[in-house]
């Protein structure tokens, strides 16, 4: 899969964020910060156009893509968090092997500068750093797409974690450890979920559910 992305879509602007309840996760620093199990429209964007779709589906949101090489994602809101732990279960409604899905983090003002985790069907992973006007810089496996055993190849679904904050980037697939690195570019910023559509995949199709963000022990 080519490290280059297209222009990235924000989906609609963001909604007022919808009272979510909230679990304990002592394990990571305490009750979550965010939760959404998807079973209600809440404050995610949502839209559709000829690129893209997310839209709540199935008590799950759904992203959907039209075209080659294209990103698109959601935000639960306009909040700013630092030292997160994020979590999310990811089902890959496709079968192209090179779609992409995950989290992003640290995501600032300006859209294009963020920190995001993508993980493939086919086992492949990057922690990577956007910024505006610049090409994006794959933090892990020498600015490359790396592989791992680790990660099941095409599961139905996955359970995709990350670690943002106190200077380092963990990426985890269902409960295991994918890679981790340093970088303290961004420190806080905004949380989102994404897809994207491979090289030469016409299309992708991925549903997130259950959503949690808990605060990371300093």
């Amino acid at each position: 899969m080519n490290k280059m992305r297209s222009k990235s879509l924000l989906p609609i602007a963001v909604l007022v964020l919808v009272s979510l309840s909230c679990s304990a996760l002592s394990s990571l620093g305490g009750g979550a910060l965010l939760e959404d199990d998807f079973g209600s429209k809440g404050g995610w964007g949502v839209g559709t156009d000829t690129d893209s779709s997310v839209e709540y589906s199935d008590n799950g949101l759904r992203m959907k893509v039209f075209r080659e090489n294209y990103f698109v994602w959601s935000t639960p809101n306009d909040q700013d968090y630092e030292n997160v732990h994020i979590e999310a279960t990811v089902i890959n409604n496709g079968t192209d092997p090179t779609t992409a899905f995950g989290i992003m983090c640290d995501q600032q003002t300006v859209d294009d500068s963020v920190y995001y985790f993508a993980v493939t069907p086919a086992g492949e992973y990057a922690i990577v750093k956007a910024a505006l006007a610049a090409s994006d810089v794959f933090l892990t496996n020498n600015d490359e797409w790396g592989s791992s055993e680790l990660i099941t190849q095409n599961a139905s679904s996955y359970r995709v974690g990350a670690d943002c904050g106190n200077g380092t980037l963990t990426l985890y697939v269902d409960g295991k450890q994918i890679a981790s690195v340093s970088d303290a570019t961004y420190t806080s910023g905004g949380v989102a979920l994404f897809t994207w559509s491979g090289q030469k995949a016409a299309s992708a199709d991925v549903t997130f559910d259950d959503f949690v963000m808990t605060k990371l022990s300093q």
